[in-house]
């Protein structure tokens, strides 16, 4: 398989490690239910040639997830990170909740049961997870996620304002940095802060498109304005003439049935891939996680 990602089976729990660089059979994690009962979610698993320990990347996909219909971007970003020494773990939020084909075009309430919020706790799960691989520096794990998965990091490494708040104790010692792909930055769908200004625990880059219609750029641009004004390490990338999902290999297209909030109907979205912004991202994106997981 070289570096190339499979669908892992569901529930297999043992750890099978390769003799060369590539997918992981195994395994599944362990994470809570909003009522903090315990519950497993599969997960894909790549490392490097050789013993470690390695830095290494949780990917939290798309709205799409990670089965058939996935946009392939999260398959993309860890076969990158992986060819760069980085151990990758994708954890599947989606699958064993009734959403094996995402949430994309799915209106109903049941889509709540996979919320960014939620899946925060999926992504210190994940984190748990890895901290325990002997093969991975666990001082060095970066997060990053596009559209769903980027607001999902962006929640995820929110400062937390009390220790009463979870995971505080996580976050405070969490992930050393994190990368936002076209995340939703709207203020009004999330509380930041007390203040309404967007605190990380650690530097946050976000990388996005000028045409992005299902997540604007706007609202991301004032978010790392204020955060910048407030002294908290969050810097953007706009990538002029780019549209939602520029790292995926489809073609531009507009979609009537996608659930979009920040459409005046409530729907429709245009995704599609960008090379130029694809490309760039790539440098972004190894420059950032290098200066801060290295």
């Amino acid at each position: 398989m070289g570096r190339a990602l499979a669908v892992i089976a569901l529930w297999v729990v043992t750890v099978v490690l390769g003799g060369c660089a590539g997918t992981i059979s195994g395994p599944s994690i362990t994470t809570t239910t909003p009522n903090g009962t315990s519950e497993q979610i599969p997960v894909e698993l790549s490392k490097p040639d050789g013993t470690g320990p390695f830095p290494a990347v949780v990917i939290m996909h798309d709205c799409s997830g990670l089965g058939p219909r996935s946009s392939g971007a999260p398959g993309r970003w860890a076969q990158e990170l992986l060819g760069r020494g980085y151990v990758v773990l994708l954890p599947d939020s989606f699958t064993t909740r009734g959403h094996p084909d995402g949430v994309c075009t799915d209106p109903s309430r049941s889509r709540d049961d996979v919320s960014p919020a939620r899946r925060v706790r999926d992504a210190y799960a994940a984190l748990a997870y890895l901290r325990t691989l002997p093969y991975v520096d666990g001082a060095r794990v970066g997060l990053m996620g596009g559209s769903h998965g980027g607001s999902t990091t962006l929640t995820s490494m929110i400062a937390p304002e009390s220790d009463a708040e979870l995971p505080a104790r996580e976050r405070r010692g969490g992930f050393a940095a994190a990368v936002a792909l076209y995340p939703g930055c709207v203020a009004s769908r999330r509380t930041w802060s007390a203040s309404g200004v967007y605190r990380p625990v650690a530097p946050l880059l976000i990388l996005i498109g000028d045409k992005d219609d299902w997540t604007p750029a706007e609202p991301c641009r004032k978010l790392t304005e204020a955060a910048q004004q407030a002294g908290y390490p969050v810097t953007i990338k706009i990538y002029p003439g780019a549209y939602h999902s520029f790292d995926s290999r489809n073609p531009v297209r507009y979609v009537a049935t996608r659930v979009n909030p920040n459409s005046q109907s409530g729907r429709g979205a245009t995704t599609g891939g960008d090379p130029a912004a694809w490309a760039d991202s790539i440098r972004e994106v190894n420059a950032f996680f290098g200066r801060y997981l290295r």
